[in-house]
């Protein structure tokens, strides 16, 4: 499925992040993707549905009707490339490894970057802040954890690339204060 998906994608200007294809009643296949410098708007991922139907509708990877499902990672966004755990180093974040690791499968703390094909984080051992490393081919779960930290750094960096126009903000400001003019 990434073979078809991704060359259109990544025409387009925006990098896959994942692709899942969820049972149900009717199939959903979710795809999200991003800017490579993030902030993947609603227009976008409408621009990106019409560009993978279209190349879904030639290909049919699919015996099932399904339906399409493009968004954004989100600010809690999963992390699925080995790249992803460089890039938000530093933040929370929970790891979920396929099997048991030292009698446990979850991990919580601050990421660490990578080395190699491990994924560093810092954990808590004993109450003593420890780093960990992790191989990346064990994770079955990655995601950075929502923090006030992580908003406001992810809405620092979309106003420096110009991504937020706060004006729209002072119309919210002007509405909420009562001054809007009727």
């Amino acid at each position: 499925m990434a073979e078809i998906i991704t060359p259109v994608i990544e025409d387009l200007g925006f990098e896959l992040v994942r692709i899942r294809l969820m049972a149900g009643e009717t199939k959903t296949l979710q795809i999200m993707a991003d800017k490579p410098n993030g902030g993947i708007e609603v227009d976008d991922c409408a621009r990106i549905s019409t560009a993978v139907s279209a190349s879904l509708d030639v290909e049919d990877p699919l015996d099932d009707a399904y339906t399409l499902e493009v968004s954004s990672p989100g600010i809690d966004r999963p992390l699925t490339r080995l790249k992803d755990f460089d890039a938000w180093e530093g933040y929370e974040v929970k790891l979920e490894t396929t099997e048991l690791i030292d009698g446990r499968r979850r991990f919580k703390g601050a990421l660490q970057g990578t080395e190699g094909n491990d994924v560093l984080i810092e954990i808590e051992v004993a109450g003593e802040p420890t780093t960990i490393g992790l191989n990346y081919e064990w994770l079955s779960d990655a995601k950075l954890v929502l923090t006030d930290d992580l908003i406001r750094d992810v809405l620092r960096a979309r106003k420096d690339a110009g991504d937020v126009d706060e004006k729209q903000f002072d119309e919210i400001q002007t509405i909420i204060d009562g001054d809007e003019e009727t």
